[in-house]
């Protein structure tokens, strides 16, 4: 089959490229692959479904200006299609006074970056929920919103096969036949342009057409515990003082759109890239490669790994994990957080010369194929602008 654009992968973001494809495309055959059966399987179906406002991230990243216009476009999108959306907001709580310095900083991010934030004093954050706990004030978000993400997905593929994209699951890419050919589980598709949205995948396809070399993909599992009882201990989404140096936000308290109180993330270094139970889709491959490099970040000790490592896997207790969540409230039930939400992971950029972790969004290509190599959490709030200003740079020019 041939086709003006193969997007490989059916998550937030092949399926927000293709949406805004037919924006500057009108009438261009469109095909997009995804291995699994249904969506939502990996990144894009297990989030949060947290709608950042984009406050921790400095105003010049594209993370950040992609954060502030995509709470706005997802929200205006949910909106539109009568979909699901918990306007709960956020309240960043401090416990000593270098954190208090810092939600200043975050306080001048946010501006910066012209989103709606504001330090509020502590009475006022126990005004927004009586069991906040902080240290002489906070900061408060109220365009965070947390929403359904597969009822965002399931509209998202109506829409995009609506505009007469084809959607094909259960095809996964399996290699680069060159001259734009490539092989998939059902046969052949030929492409003028192939765009790679694979998330755990991207950079071993990248690989194939010849970039991404200084990349690899290191996958981190997070989980959360949900609190089994009512009613609910908060009422609004409350997280801690991040350390900004830090690719992870803390374990923080998560309100779903359907009010269910969650604690988390773990962010555990995983050892294959869906390490998600147990042996299942165990690779032996992707096991050795990981192991090499994660024994490189903890003997080099880049970006703290050692001590980061070591602090995620004592996440697996849960009553460590609702220890950590106790010092943002005022009282806590911790046994009621007692059962483990379904484990999602990370698809996380190492950089392989630098040892670091990359922590904005990264894209390589030429006039035949184009790769998202870093899809940045939070990439699901980020999706919509983001990848309309990848095919402004990168297509259309």
């Amino acid at each position: 089959m041939e086709y003006d654009f193969c997007i490989i992968g059916a998550g937030i973001v092949g399926l927000s490229m293709a949406h805004n494809l037919r924006k500057y495309y009108l009438d261009a055959n469109i095909i997009i692959i995804d291995k699994e059966n249904s969506l939502g399987v990996h990144a894009s179906g297990r989030n949060s479904g947290v709608l950042h406002a984009g406050f921790y991230y400095s105003a010049n990243s594209l993370k950040a200006r992609f954060t502030r216009d995509g709470n706005r476009a997802m929200h205006q999108f949910c909106q539109e299609y009568n979909l699901d959306i918990n306007r709960c907001g956020k309240v960043v709580v401090a416990q000593n006074e270098q954190e208090h310095k810092t939600l200043y900083e975050l306080l001048s991010r946010g501006e910066a970056n012209g989103v709606d934030v504001k330090i509020i004093s502590e009475k006022e954050a126990r005004d927004i929920d009586p069991n906040i706990k902080t240290y002489k004030e906070a900061l408060y978000s109220p365009s965070t919103s947390t929403i359904n993400p597969r009822q965002v997905l399931e509209k998202l593929k109506e829409i995009v096969e609506s505009e007469g994209t084809k959607i094909v699951l259960g095809d996964s890419w399996l290699g680069n036949l060159g001259n734009n050919h490539i092989m998939t589980r059902r046969g052949t598709i030929n492409a003028k342009k192939i765009i790679n949205c694979a998330g755990l995948y991207a950079d071993k396809i990248a690989q194939a057409y010849g970039f991404g070399e200084s990349y690899t993909i290191l996958p981190f599992k997070g989980v959360y515990l949900k609190y089994s009882s009512s009613p609910s201990p908060v009422k609004t989404n409350i997280y801690p003082v991040p350390k900004l140096e830090n690719p992870f936000l803390g374990v923080h308290y998560t309100i779903t759109v359907d009010g269910e109180v969650k604690i988390g993330p773990t962010a555990i270094p995983a050892f294959w890239r869906e390490n998600y139970r147990g042996l299942n889709n165990f690779r032996i491959d992707e096991l050795t490669e990981i192991l090499y490099y994660e024994a490189k970040l903890f003997l080099t000790d880049s970006f703290n790994f050692r001590r980061l490592a070591l602090e995620e896997f004592r996440k697996y207790s849960k009553s460590h994990l609702a220890n950590l969540a106790k010092s943002m409230v005022q009282n806590i039930d911790e046994e009621k957080f007692d059962t483990w939400s379904s484990p999602g992971i990370r698809a996380q950029l190492l950089d392989k010369n630098s040892l670091e972790l990359v922590q904005d969004f990264i894209v390589e290509g030429d006039d035949k194929s184009l790769h998202i190599l870093n899809a940045v959490s939070p990439a699901f709030t980020c999706a919509l602008p983001f990848t309309n200003w990848v095919i402004q740079e990168y297509i259309k020019k």
